[in-house]
């Protein structure tokens, strides 16, 4: 079992300081290193007080040989080669019974890697999912730990104590081995990703079709965040729509350029959904929207070329709020979806229920829907699919109008929604027993002799069209 009192920590960035900080506060003894010697000295006066239970070292290297045994040492270095190197370095310098645990934004798929390298040389290897920020990694994120249940056993203590709490119990908890912990990190981003798009959609059918300025739409996000559409996004869209910029007094979203960026998970979300044969739609046009967004001359231009307009449209209120949470739900059963086809396929056994629960405070995608997600999955799950759940299914008949409304809206109008419609259409297509894939069967069968399975008969059937 790891003894917490031998604990370093690998790479003091933003989120490497924010976490050593955290440990610090909760009592925990910890030793620290960094590529550049300097940000570790600096990082010792940032600590203060809490600097009394700090140990610093030149490298890693340094951290590593003066660190009694066991050792647990945390790598908050960059995907990539940054943290393959620094494994690779800590298996030539540590023994039997230590642990290394990685803790940034990682490929599941190295992860998996990597345990099978790690526990090869008689170390322990923890893929450990960190998600809530900087704030969140100073005050308490959510933690997703993915290794054997021996490693989690040996950090368990300081886990739980530097999480975010809910209701006083902790958000953080081992879900599986090897890369679980970190596919379910980047699950999550993907749900954030698809929730972050529809939200900026709503926002802008607001502002562009029904004329509303900033202010106020941040004042009506202000006021769901009251209500079921209660999440840590729709909080911070209600200040940031009502912040003024302090160069121009107008508002600050005004002076944004309008080119969002990525970091690579909502990509690796997507990719490992067609692995799986599994539809993210509302995700995949979260990722698409950012790449497109990217694209700015290229809309300058089109908007010239192709006459772009964006027309009036006139909802109310509540068509909004019940679009976004039907919407909002589509896109969590779709990232759960794909989490019991992770599981599935790498036998991992995940507990969708307990993950759902360490989701409910310290990260990004927080909400007042997860304590419904984590009692659905302990309840009635038809199929086991949360939106046949009753009371997703109830609350989806109540807000699908509202959701064909706006998107229906958007289309006449112009405003490009394409996670709305995209969670509108995988609605609408398991709520329809008999698709239109028949066709695509018999072209199938036409043009490459594919065969079909006919109603009430074999498979391998081949249709009359030669006859």
């Amino acid at each position: 079992m790891t003894d917490m009192a031998h604990l370093g920590l690998y790479g003091l960035g933003t989120m490497g300081s924010a976490l050593s900080l955290n440990i610090l506060d909760n009592g925990f003894a910890l030793h620290v290193a960094n590529r550049t010697a300097e940000v570790t000295a600096d990082f010792a006066k940032e600590a203060g007080a809490l600097a009394t239970r700090l140990t610093t070292h030149a490298s890693l290297a340094d951290m590593a040989k003066s660190m009694p045994r066991p050792r647990a040492i945390i790598l908050m270095v960059p995907a990539g080669r940054p943290v393959e190197e620094a494994i690779d370095d800590l298996c030539d310098l540590l023994e039997p019974g230590d642990t290394i645990i990685d803790a940034g934004n990682t490929d599941f798929h190295d992860t998996r890697r990597r345990t099978a390298k790690v526990e090869g040389r008689g170390l322990t290897f923890i893929g450990m999912g960190v998600s809530g920020g900087e704030e969140g990694a100073r005050n308490g994120p959510s933690i997703m730990v993915g290794g054997t249940p021996e490693a989690w056993a040996g950090i368990r203590p300081m886990i739980h104590a530097i999480s975010a709490k809910f209701n006083g119990e902790p958000c953080a908890d081992h879900l599986g081995p090897d890369g679980a912990g970190h596919f379910v990190k980047t699950v999550h981003n993907g749900i954030e990703y698809a929730d972050m798009q529809m939200i900026s959609e709503t926002y802008g059918m607001m502002r562009y079709g029904q004329g509303m300025d900033p202010a106020m739409i941040g004042a009506r996000f202000e006021a769901w965040d009251q209500g079921v559409l209660k999440s840590y996004l729709v909080e911070i869209t209600g200040k940031v729509l009502q912040a003024v910029d302090r160069e121009t007094g107008g508002p600050a979203v005004d002076v944004i350029l309008d080119r969002a960026g990525q970091k690579g998970t909502g990509r690796w979300t997507l990719i490992e959904a067609l692995r799986l044969g599994q539809s993210a739609s509302s995700i995949e046009a979260a990722v698409a929207a950012r790449s497109w967004s990217s694209e700015k001359d290229t809309r300058v231009a089109g908007e010239a070329i192709l006459g772009g307009t964006r027309g009036a449209v006139s909802l109310d209120d509540q068509d909004y709020a019940d679009a976004l949470l039907a919407a909002r739900i589509i896109a969590y059963a779709q990232g759960f979806r794909l989490l019991a086809a992770a599981s599935e396929e790498y036998n991992w056994s995940l507990d969708f229920a307990r993950i759902a629960e360490i989701w409910r405070a310290g990260c990004i995608i927080r909400s007042a829907l997860l304590d419904d997600i984590s009692a659905a999955f302990r309840g009635e799950m038809p199929l086991g699919q949360l939106i046949f759940a009753p009371a997703f299914a109830d609350r989806l008949k109540t807000t699908l109008p509202a959701l064909r409304r706006v998107v229906a809206a958007a289309a006449l109008g112009g405003h490009p929604v394409p996670a709305l419609a995209s969670a509108l259409s995988f609605v609408d297509t398991f709520a329809m027993a008999r698709g239109t894939t028949d066709l695509i069967q018999a072209q199938r069968d036409f043009f490459g002799m594919h065969g079909f399975e006919r109603i009430g008969g074999a498979s391998g059937q081949h249709g009359p069209w030669w006859d």
